[in-house]
């Protein structure tokens, strides 16, 4: 698999995708002390004299050295002076997901979408933030949306795979691991899931039992 692909597994991947492409590191060492903690302001007298390209960057070098509040902070003024940038939306989102902060990262997901309605990479987060909060129908939606854009991206099959698992629909799983298989045979993730599927557990009675 691609690191695009494995990333995509977090539950999205454009954002940490973007974090290990080549990063030009922006020297400004009063700027960074700016936001070297979460209480930075998104006001006017807060804003530093970067573009939103620069913070954007900053941002993802502050992901990449595990500084999501650092980054956060970049990000959120990126925002106020790019407020129609998909992108720094969709990484706002992705961190706050990854904080545990769902509703919040919901919200700024669905912007992002509403930007770029045909981004399979978005309806494929959107779907995993639902998947994880019970809330089946709404990523089924999302990730039926994905395939009406891309018929062939494994990961949005692997995704229907661990929906399907999450709705115990254990044979139409296995038929998303399979069809992510076939589209990229390296998918180890999807190996590792169909093979859970198809390997009884022996529980404490002796009979068999599903491994999920």
């Amino acid at each position: 698999m691609t690191l695009f692909q494995l990333l995509m597994l977090g539950a999205s991947a454009y954002f940490a995708y973007k974090v290990y492409e080549h990063i030009q590191t922006l020297e400004d060492p009063k700027e960074d002390e700016q936001y070297n903690t979460a209480q930075t302001q998104r006001t006017a007298d807060a804003f530093s004299t970067f573009s939103a390209e620069d913070l954007i960057e900053k941002a993802d070098d502050a992901y990449a050295n595990d500084d999501k509040e650092k980054a956060l902070a970049f990000l959120y003024e990126a925002n106020e002076k790019d407020e129609n940038n998909e992108e720094i939306l969709f990484k706002i989102a992705y961190i706050l997901q990854q904080s545990g902060d769902s509703d919040e990262a919901l919200k700024y997901y669905k912007d992002a979408l509403t930007l770029d309605k045909r981004n399979e990479i978005i309806h494929n987060a959107i779907a995993s933030l639902y998947r994880s909060k019970g809330e089946f129908n709404s990523a089924l939606t999302h990730l039926k949306a994905s395939l009406s854009i891309d018929d062939e991206n494994p990961v949005t099959y692997y995704n229907f795979g661990n929906l399907h698992v999450d709705m115990d629909n254990i044979e139409e799983a296995k038929e998303m691991y399979q069809k992510a298989l076939e589209l990229d045979p390296a998918f180890s993730q999807a190996k590792e899931e169909l093979e859970k599927l198809d390997t009884p557990k022996i529980g404490m009675s002796g009979e068999n039992s599903r491994d999920i």
